[in-house]
């Protein structure tokens, strides 16, 4: 293979590159509103052409060495369908809020990074007689097949984007409701905690069978228990806040118009915020329960919490017709966190009490 033929497939390549990078930045810019909208079901079309251009440069270069021309011409196809699908990309990005973009572009340039791996490792290795290569090709065809397959798995619209996101909100909340159940009291204790019946809480609404582990650490006073106790029914109730707004937020997905970009989708973009504001402070919850108790830490994780809540309601009401299923569910954690509040002002006095009875007045 003659050194000029790789410098001239080198510089092409160079030059598609460049040109893909240069497409790739306009994800990275709000499109006009005035612009149509385009269909996603255009770009997961065009992304199976660049699975099939996949496809044929893994053909191509695990037979024979290629004639350059043949490398170039293919090359020359390959990026072109690329730009293609950058370019619809885009346009379906018209009226998408953040979390859409965001979305779209992560898949977007899932394919692109893959097809760079595929493109720059085929021209580098051009003339080579690395048995290998040929081993790697096929994987790198591959991983490009996966990227454009997943783009069929990408949000179309701005309600499903939001509604996976509070998803993974609700998913983290049940992560630390469960790791909450796992604690238990001290061996001393068992016989009191006993009494108090932590899986009152409607854990069917939870769709789980979860229960207090026996195999964790022996190490919460009866106060303490009180207070974990009482936090496992906020979070059970939070995640119940949780599936409510995202069955309300679902259940508009017909009133989304192609070009809403206004107050609409920066609602809902805003109680998703809201929804991972309150994944943090469950966070803070559940670190803070932990002995000792932080209780002060525990107070403002539900201040914080009853704040978001009232916003919450506030911008499910300027949706149109909300469920009422929503706002119960606000008024049931808002009940579940006053009851948290009276337990730790409960052991708040006993502690103090404790203290004061064991003060030396000698």
């Amino acid at each position: 293979m003659g050194k000029a033929e790789r410098e001239r497939l080198n510089q092409s390549l160079s030059g598609h590159l460049n040109t893909i990078h240069e497409t790739l930045q306009l994800l990275d810019q709000t499109p006009a509103s005035s612009l149509d909208k385009l269909c996603w079901d255009d770009v997961v079309k065009t992304g199976d052409q660049v699975s099939k251009q996949a496809t044929i440069v893994g053909m191509l270069w695990t037979g024979e060495t290629p004639e350059a021309k043949a490398v170039e011409e293919n090359m020359v196809t390959y990026f072109n369908t690329l730009q293609g699908l950058l370019l619809l990309s885009h346009g379906s990005m018209v009226g998408a809020g953040p979390t859409l973009s965001s979305a779209i572009h992560a898949s977007i340039k899932q394919v692109v990074d893959c097809s760079f791996k595929l493109m720059m490792e085929t021209v580098s290795s051009y003339g080579s007689r690395n048995k290998d290569f040929k081993l790697v090709v096929p994987q790198l065809v591959g991983a490009v097949w996966e990227a454009c397959d997943a783009l069929k798995k990408t949000p179309a619209s701005n309600i499903t984007a939001i509604g996976r996101a509070m998803t993974q909100v609700a998913v983290s909340v049940k992560d630390v409701l469960r790791e909450m159940k796992e604690l238990k009291p001290g061996p001393s204790n068992q016989t009191e905690a006993a009494s108090h019946d932590v899986a009152s809480h409607d854990d069917t609404r939870l769709n789980d069978n979860d229960s207090l582990s026996d195999d964790l650490g022996n190490d919460l006073s009866p106060e303490e228990m009180k207070v974990a106790q009482t936090a496992i029914g906020v979070m059970t109730e939070t995640v119940v806040v949780l599936k409510e707004l995202i069955r309300t937020i679902t259940g508009l997905l017909k009133q989304e118009k192609p070009k809403d970009s206004g107050n609409f989708v920066d609602t809902l973009e805003k109680l998703l915020k809201l929804c991972q504001e309150i994944g943090v402070q469950i966070d803070e919850l559940g670190a803070s329960l932990y002995p000792p108790q932080e209780f002060p830490a525990l107070k403002a994780a539900l201040e914080k919490i009853s704040s978001i809540i009232d916003e919450v309601r506030s911008k499910v009401e300027s949706l149109t017709s909300p469920s009422e299923a929503i706002f119960q569910a606000c008024n049931d954690l808002k009940s579940s966190m006053k009851q948290m509040e009276v337990t730790l002002d409960c052991c708040s006095t006993s502690e103090i009490e404790s203290i004061m009875q064991n003060v030396s007045l000698g």
